[in-house]
C-alpha cells in the first residue's frame, strides 16, 4: 500500500515507539510509566494512532486512540478519544525537516457528564533520528495548563 502524498511530512511516524515516561501534576503524586505509541498507514489521508501506557509493575494506566491528519502542507490535526469520557481536536503545525519532524498541537476537550473536567490539552512529539520524544500538558479540574507527562520512546 502506497502512503498517501499529504501524509509524507509525517511518514518517519509510522510503526511502533515504546521507552519510558514521567507525570506530574498539582492534584497527584508524580509517577513512572512505560509508554507505547503506534501510528499505522490504512491507505486513507489520516494515520492510525493508538497509545497505551502501563505502571511499573505492570497494570495498564492508560490508552487512547484517533488520527492524524496532514489537511496543508504545515498544518496537523488529530482527533482523539479517550475511554475515561474525553474526546480532543487537536489542531496545529508540522515540521519537516532533514533529520528532524516536530508536532505541536493545541486541543479543544470535550467531557462526557461523568469524566475528570478537562479544558484543554497541548500535545508535542518531536522525532529525531530513531528517538521520540512526548510532552503533554492540559488544563483540568480547575488548574490552569500545566505540564503533565513526558516520554522518550524508541522505535519498537
Amino acid at each position: 500500500m502506497e502512503l498517501v502524498p499529504s501524509l509524507a511530512p509525517v511518514a518517519a511516524l509510522l510503526g511502533t515507539w515504546r521507552g519510558d515516561g514521567a507525570g506530574e501534576y498539582p492534584t497527584i503524586e508524580d509517577f513512572t510509566y512505560t509508554d507505547e505509541v503506534v501510528f499505522t498507514d490504512v491507505g486513507k489521508p489520516f494515520l492510525h494512532y493508538v497509545q497505551r501506557s502501563w505502571s511499573p509493575d505492570g497494570t495498564p494506566m492508560h490508552t487512547e486512540t484517533g488520527y492524524l491528519r496532514i489537511p496543508v502542507v504545515g498544518t496537523a490535526e488529530m482527533i482523539l478519544a479517550q475511554p475515561m469520557g474525553q474526546t480532543e481536536l487537536a489542531e496545529g503545525t508540522v515540521v519537516a525537516e532533514a533529520d528532524r519532524l516536530v508536532l505541536e498541537l493545541k486541543a479543544r476537550v470535550s467531557s462526557s457528564a461523568t469524566a475528570k473536567q478537562v479544558d484543554a490539552t497541548t500535545r508535542r512529539y518531536e522525532l529525531t533520528g530513531d528517538r521520540l520524544v512526548t510532552s503533554f500538558a492540559m488544563a483540568a479540574v480547575g488548574v490552569p495548563m500545566t505540564h503533565h507527562l513526558s516520554s522518550e520512546l524508541r522505535r519498537a
